[in-house]
């Protein structure tokens, strides 16, 4: 009997090609993993939302908050300090009464703008889908 040239393994009901590489936990860790580095930085439900309005202007805590249906105060708070750790935007509080307050993208963020840019273009062309 002739045995098959293909490399493929049956385990359980299912094919697995031992010509392909077999992806480990390590290999998705954010230190190993581009994708995963950039989804800790941006992914989520709100960064993406947050990150387009800024590039579109939308600047102040009370637009932002007004211009994400669903976003609480507190929610609105965590994630804009945590895109203010990752150095992705920055805080600028001018002093006046009441104060004001101001986020902008950092030259780092302003980077992320064409992954950002990417997600909208995919989003219309597959919405009505």
């Amino acid at each position: 009997m002739k045995k098959s040239s293909s490399h493929k393994k049956q385990t359980k009901g299912k094919n697995y090609d031992m010509n392909k590489k077999v992806i480990k936990k390590a290999d998705i860790e954010p230190n190993n993993c581009p994708v995963t580095f950039c989804l800790s930085r941006i992914g989520g439900k709100w960064k993406p939302i947050i990150l387009y309005l800024l590039s579109k202007g939308v600047n102040r805590f009370g637009i932002l908050q007004r211009a994400i249906e669903g976003i609480s105060k507190q929610m609105l708070t965590q994630q804009l300090r945590e895109l203010e750790k990752d150095a992705i935007i920055t805080r600028t509080v001018y002093p006046q009464v009441p104060p004001k307050v101001e986020y902008f993208l950092t030259d780092y963020g302003k980077s992320l703008l064409p992954v950002i840019n990417s997600m909208k273009r995919w989003g219309e062309k597959h919405m009505s889908l």
